[in-house]
């Protein structure tokens, strides 16, 4: 016996699966959401990062000293 699920099938199925996450599990929701929107801040702030001259690291380390 073969089990096959068509392309429609497929997007109706994880649709409502994840309809009920949003729905039932709003707290796990939350968590994946604010967890990429600071995975997307970190990487665009690296990159501005890049951007710029470094700084030395004894500078870093005389400031955090203070």
């Amino acid at each position: 016996m073969e089990l096959t699920i068509n392309d429609e099938k497929s997007r109706k199925m994880f649709k409502e699966l994840m309809i009920e996450l949003i729905i039932e599990r709003k707290d796990l929701f939350h968590e994946i959401i604010v967890e990429a929107m600071e995975d997307i801040a970190m990487g665009k702030a690296i990159a501005e990062g890049r951007k710029n001259e470094f700084v030395n690291e004894e500078k870093i380390m005389e400031l955090l000293e203070e």
